[in-house]
C-alpha cells in the first residue's frame, strides 16, 4: 500500500468516521462544523465528506442551500441528495419527484450507487411505500442499508424480520453506533425488560459521543414504555433545548401531556405548534383526520 493510500484510509478511520458518527447520533451541526474543515484531497474521501454534509443539511430542514449548491454537473454520488431536497422542501410536487427518482432507478439499474439507493428508500418510507423501499435496499449490502431496513420492518410491525436485519449489522461491525442503535431500536419493539436494555445503550452513546436530541428523545421512549411519564417529561424538555422543532420530541410531549394532567391550553398550545412547524407531517395528517371523524360522528349524534 502507497503512502498515500495509508493517509487516506486513515483519514477515512479518523475524521471521515466523526463526520459520519455525529450524523448518526443526530449532532447535525457537529457533522457539518467537521465536514467544512478542508481534508485532504484523496480520491473519493472528498465526495463523502460532502455526502454527510449535505445529508445534515437535510436534516436540518435547509433545504435552500442544498438545491442551491447541487448542480446538474455534481458528482452522481451527491446527485440524490437534491432529489431528496426537492422533495422534502414541496410536499404538492411530490409526484413530479416520484417520477424522476424512479426514472432514475430504471435508468441506472447498472451503476446504482449508495447515495441513490439510501435516498430512494428514504422517500419510498416517506411514502409508506416499504416494499419498495425494501426492495431497493437489496442492492444496497451496506451497514446503513440494513439498518434502514430494521427501521422500515420496524414501522411495518414485523419485528420477526427487523430481528433478521440485525444479525446481519451485528455480522458486519458488532460495535459500530449503527449496530448499537439498531439493537436499541429493536429492544424498544420488544418492549418490557428490553426497554431498560434500550435505555443504558443511548446513554453509552451519549457518554461517548455527547447529547442529542435524537438520543434523548429516543430515552424518552424508554420512559414512556415503562410508565415513567414525569421522567419522560424531563428528558423531552432536555431535547426541545437541544432542538426546540425536533418533531419527534414534540409529538411525545404533546402524548404524555394526558398522563401528567396537563392543561387544556398547554396541550393544545403543543398541538398548534406541531401543526405550524409540521402542517404536512404523518402525525398531523393523521391527527386532522381523526379530528374531522371525530367532529362528523358528533355531529350525527347531536
Amino acid at each position: 500500500m502507497t503512502d498515500i493510500a495509508k493517509q487516506a484510509e486513515s483519514y477515512e478511520a479518523n475524521e471521515l468516521f466523526d463526520i459520519k458518527n455525529s450524523y448518526y447520533i443526530g449532532n447535525y451541526q457537529q457533522c457539518i462544523n467537521d465536514a467544512q474543515k478542508e481534508p485532504p484531497n484523496y480520491g473519493n474521501l472528498r465526495i463523502k465528506r460532502d455526502i454527510f454534509m449535505y445529508r445534515a443539511y437535510l436534516a436540518q430542514k435547509k433545504y435552500g442551500i442544498v438545491l442551491a449548491e447541487l448542480k446538474t454537473n455534481s458528482h452522481p454520488d451527491l446527485q440524490p441528495f437534491k432529489l431528496l431536497a426537492e422533495y422534502l422542501q414541496s410536499p404538492d410536487n411530490r409526484d413530479s419527484v416520484m417520477h424522476a427518482l424512479e426514472r432514475e432507478l430504471s435508468e441506472s439499474s447498472s451503476e446504482l450507487n449508495h447515495s441513490l439507493l439510501i435516498v430512494a428508500a428514504t422517500i419510498y418510507n416517506h411514502e409508506h411505500n416499504y416494499e419498495s423501499a425494501l426492495r431497493v435496499l437489496k442492492n444496497d449490502d451496506s451497514l446503513e442499508g440494513a439498518a434502514l431496513s430494521l427501521i422500515i420492518y420496524l414501522r411495518m410491525n414485523r419485528v420477526d424480520l427487523a430481528t433478521k436485519e440485525f444479525r446481519k449489522l451485528r455480522e458486519k461491525d458488532e460495535d459500530a453506533t449503527l449496530t448499537q442503535m439498531a439493537q436499541a431500536w429493536l429492544n424498544l419493539a420488544l418492549g418490557g425488560e428490553k426497554l431498560q436494555e434500550a435505555y443504558y445503550i443511548f446513554q453509552e452513546l451519549i457518554d461517548k459521543y455527547g447529547v442529542t436530541a435524537l438520543l434523548l428523545n429516543c430515552q424518552s421512549v424508554c420512559y414512556i414504555g415503562q410508565g415513567e411519564y414525569k421522567k419522560a417529561e424531563i428528558t423531552l424538555q432536555d431535547a426541545l433545548e437541544k432542538d426546540s422543532n425536533d418533531i419527534d420530541s414534540l409529538v411525545n410531549s404533546l402524548f404524555i401531556s394526558g398522563h401528567l394532567k396537563v392543561s387544556a391550553e398547554v396541550a393544545k398550545r403543543n398541538l398548534n405548534m406541531l401543526r405550524d412547524a409540521y402542517a404536512n407531517s404523518d402525525f398531523i395528517e393523521t391527527y386532522n383526520k381523526k379530528e374531522a371523524e371525530f367532529d362528523l360522528l358528533s355531529q350525527a349524534f347531536q
